[in-house]
């Protein structure tokens, strides 16, 4: 086997301190930020002169993390619109939370739209779909039984 674990997530946000409030309003803490550029950057991620602001943020239980990013150059000259949650390669997160209207209510200054409708299923799960930072969809689950 060669996978050890999962480490992160990683996002592209226009604006960083919105995006950092919203994850921490979901219940993540932010374990910190700094700014990367140089040879090292540009041969990762294969643009020239990269230099980007980053934020890592963790989960309460310390096994899950997301790191934000906003590049001051190259500016990024392909923005999309958000699209539907089917369109392949969308990216899509889900976390559990306590009470999923609750987290969305608190989510919703912070820009969360939410995709559909909160759904349950069975007696398993309640639902919904939140459209977050630079669009990330999110999933909000909360455990029923």
């Amino acid at each position: 086997m060669s996978i050890v674990r999962m480490d992160h997530a990683g996002i592209v946000v226009e604006d960083l301190d919105a995006a950092i409030g919203f994850f921490v309003e979901l219940g993540m803490e932010l374990e910190g930020r700094a700014t990367v550029e140089g040879e090292w950057v540009d041969q990762l991620i294969a643009l020239e002169d990269a230099r980007a602001d980053m934020a890592m943020l963790k989960t309460p239980d310390g096994h899950s993390r997301v790191e934000l990013s906003t590049f001051e150059r190259p500016v990024a000259t392909n923005a999309q619109p958000s699209p539907p949650v089917n369109v392949p390669g969308i990216p899509r997160l889900a976390f559990v939370v306590d009470n999923v209207d609750d987290t969305f209510e608190r989510l919703r200054p912070h820009g969360a739209e939410l995709v559909g409708e909160i759904a349950e299923y069975e007696t398993y799960y309640r639902y919904g779909y939140a459209r977050g930072p630079a669009g990330v969809i999110i999933g909000l689950v909360q455990e029923l039984s």
